[in-house]
């Protein structure tokens, strides 16, 4: 699998009576055997603000790739792929509940994200030959 893209961003109001501005969107664009595949999360804008106790680190940006601050919404789709590679099939997932989104992020190494960023940056693709490998083997 062939990582292309990793991006989040906050849905702003269309309408006056919809609620997009209460959502945040994350999405990892990858290529997997010769097809372009896209995984968007919708997710609750407040989790957000729990990032760092969802995540453990105690800032957002939660870290710099080259010289683009990767925040806490960018990292969201990427995260649920690794940790869940099944969700490769699916188009869309819709997360909820706080304690959902802290499972991804649990036994996720977060110290090795930025190198997936630096790639996408430098080499325009991360290639990533085992989810396994950004996951912490606990005993």
């Amino acid at each position: 699998m062939l990582i292309k893209e990793c991006k989040g961003y906050e849905l702003e109001k269309e309408k006056s009576n919809t609620s997009e501005d209460f959502f945040n969107r994350s999405e990892v664009v990858f290529n997997e055997n010769g097809q372009t595949k896209t995984l968007h999360i919708l997710y609750l804008r407040y989790f957000d603000e729990l990032a760092q106790e969802i995540t453990g680190l105690d800032h957002d940006p939660l870290f710099t790739a080259n010289a683009r601050e990767v925040t806490f919404k960018d990292v969201v789709a990427v995260v649920c792929l690794l940790k869940n590679p099944d969700l490769r099939n699916r188009k869309r997932l819709y997360i909820n509940s706080k304690h959902e989104m802290a499972s991804y992020f649990k036994d996720v190494d977060l110290k090795k994200l930025p190198t997936i960023f630096e790639s996408l940056d430098q080499k325009g693709g991360y290639p990533l030959d085992s989810p396994l490998s950004f996951i912490v083997q606990t005993n």
